[in-house]
């Protein structure tokens, strides 16, 4: 890092003992947690080879991501070349005059048919003061990974970010924080303390001696990549002090720190090896990513971070966002799954329309699926123990698990045939039974619909001074009657309207109402008659039974705990 102001990391890689008459290099083109395919390589340059006796070596390349060298009577091999890291977030690299990051499938070589031999990295800052943080081990300032793989999950921190050790259950845990915020450290790491006793409970105990929090400080985005052995968390700087932000916060936490069980360790199949030049199919990311996106809602809970008023609100956004993806009724979420790598990165006009995240939905199901469980069980059975069979039989051994294999722990655990449920709710597209679940908790989901608003079915947001359309929902009265995504709104009935005035203007009508819409559909005036229809919830809300009896608040009760704040 000599130029760390030219946002490009200088990588030498050295091989020694090398005995063939190629040298094969091939760079990662995606990284595990992330599923895209995300062409690492695109950032290489200048990459340059030369012999022990400094004699340059041909490279051809032979793919986008594969290099051949030509080694013929050479053993010891010299690589060189940079990598340009001006992307801020936790799967890929950065580097400025203030830091250094990367994850080492964005920036590192694994030499073909070698992956299971140890790799050997040492960074040479561009200051004495700056540190390293990463959850490797050093060794005489050289960080050693047993492996590939081992080096893949092993993200850096170099720079002068501020450090903070604490203890849980007596296992050391490192806060490495980058960047400046109102985040008041020791009342976070207080809290985070509490997580990780919750969680550690779930499985038993924590399966490392050193844990590393990653945190880094910018204006705006947000995010986490799970590690074995550490994590990575970006959250807007000033994110730490409304109570809200600095919750959802702590569910990022809970959710990247639960991923060191499961999908680092309680992987499914087509992840237990790895292979990093070409997507990884699975269809149970609904499970992977989906499960622990609902224990991220019910663990702040545990800890007790926020009550069960506030539980229950963010259950309440979640479905109202499910309920409002018109694609949950088109995309089984086990599809959705296999098609991470096409879709769910890769958002357009016309994704709420045909998909369904399978975080999203498959928060939804395994909320289910629990309250299946304790109902049937009179919660002496949750799908905690789900958890905890598919970590003792698959997790601890690394042992891919397969879609069946995860069904049939559910069923064991729950005792009952679940075929049913899979195939609707999983593999299926039927709408979820909310309230036939919610129902033995004293709890059901209503609708709160904004009668004074009809529905039009369209998205506007202002863009350089334009309001364009960014999405037009299924079967609306506006894609019936051909409004597109990327029209410019003009005017409702030859009155101009913005993004912030549509909702406004929309209820000086009533469903059945016919308006005249402008748009320029291609720089091309047009308008269209549209014929309003009948409000949509804006909101559905999880509340208490006004007439729940007591056996309902009793399994309440013992589902959010007694020593809760009741909704």
């Amino acid at each position: 890092m000599s130029q760390p102001e030219s946002h490009l990391f200088e990588v030498t890689l050295q091989v020694s003992s090398w005995e063939s008459e190629f040298l094969d290099l091939k760079m990662p083109v995606w990284t595990p947690g992330s599923y895209l395919v995300r062409e690492y390589s695109k950032h290489l340059q200048n990459l340059v080879a030369f012999s022990h006796k400094n004699e340059n070596l041909i490279i051809n390349k032979l793919s986008k991501n594969y290099w051949r060298i030509d080694t013929k009577n050479i053993n010891e091999v010299t690589v060189k070349y940079q990598i340009f890291a001006h992307e801020l977030s936790v799967r890929t690299n950065h580097l400025d005059s203030t830091h250094g990051y990367f994850n080492p499938a964005a920036l590192c070589f694994y030499i073909v048919g070698k992956q299971n031999y140890p790799y050997q990295i040492k960074i040479n800052p561009p200051h004495s003061d700056w540190q390293i943080s990463t959850p490797l081990v050093s060794v005489d300032g050289t960080f050693i990974a047993e492996d590939f793989d081992t080096l893949v999950d092993s993200p850096f921190e170099i720079g002068k970010h501020q450090i903070y050790e604490f203890q849980v259950l007596g296992k050391k845990h490192q806060l490495a924080v980058w960047g400046t915020g109102n985040i008041e450290p020791q009342k976070l790491i207080k809290d985070i303390e509490k997580l990780i006793e919750v969680e550690a409970k779930i499985f038993g105990g924590l399966p490392y001696d050193r844990y590393l929090f990653i945190l880094h400080l910018a204006a705006t985005g947000g995010g986490g990549l799970e590690h074995k052995y550490s994590c990575t968390l970006n959250y807007p700087r000033f994110g730490f002090r409304d109570r809200d932000k600095y919750n959802r916060f702590l569910q990022l936490v809970a959710h990247e720190f639960f991923h060191l069980w499961n999908v680092k360790r309680i992987r499914p199949i087509a992840l237990e090896k790895f292979d990093y030049e070409q997507e990884n199919y699975t269809p149970s990311l609904w499970f992977s990513e989906g499960t622990t996106s609902y224990y991220d809602l019910i663990i702040p809970h545990r800890a007790g971070i926020y009550d069960t008023n506030n539980l229950l609100e963010n259950l309440s956004k979640e479905i109202t966002k499910y309920l409002g993806t018109p694609g949950r009724l088109v995309q089984p979420v086990s599809e959705s799954s296999f098609d991470a790598w096409i879709k769910l990165y890769r958002q357009d006009a016309n994704s709420a329309n045909s998909q369904i995240s399978y975080y999203l939905k498959g928060e939804l199901v395994s909320f289910l699926l629990d309250l299946l469980i304790r109902n049937k069980w009179d919660n002496e059975r949750s799908l905690d123990d789900v958890m905890l069979q598919m970590w003792e039989q698959f997790g601890k051994s690394e042992t891919g698990f397969t879609p069946n294999q995860l069904q049939q722990i559910i069923e064991n655990v729950a005792s009952i045939e679940l075929k049913d449920f899979f195939a609707k709710y999983i593999d299926g597209t039927q709408e979820l039974p909310f309230n036939e679940y919610l129902a033995p908790f004293g709890l059901h989901l209503i609708a709160d619909p904004d009668p004074s608003i009809p529905y039009l079915g369209i998205t506007v947001k202002t863009e350089n001074n334009r309001e364009i359309i960014k999405y037009v929902a299924a079967n609306s009265p506006a894609q019936q009657v051909g409004i597109d995504p990327g029209d410019e709104l003009l005017a409702i009935n030859n009155f101009k309207v913005t993004s912030e005035q549509l909702t406004d203007r929309l209820k000086d009508f009533s469903a059945g109402d016919k308006i005249n819409v402008f748009v320029f559909h291609q720089d091309e005036l047009r308008s269209y008659w549209v014929t309003l229809d009948a409000p949509r919830p804006s909101r559905y809300q999880v509340v208490l039974k006004e007439d729940a009896d007591i056996l309902q608040k009793r399994n309440l009760a013992r589902w959010l705990g007694t020593n809760r704040s009741k909704p």
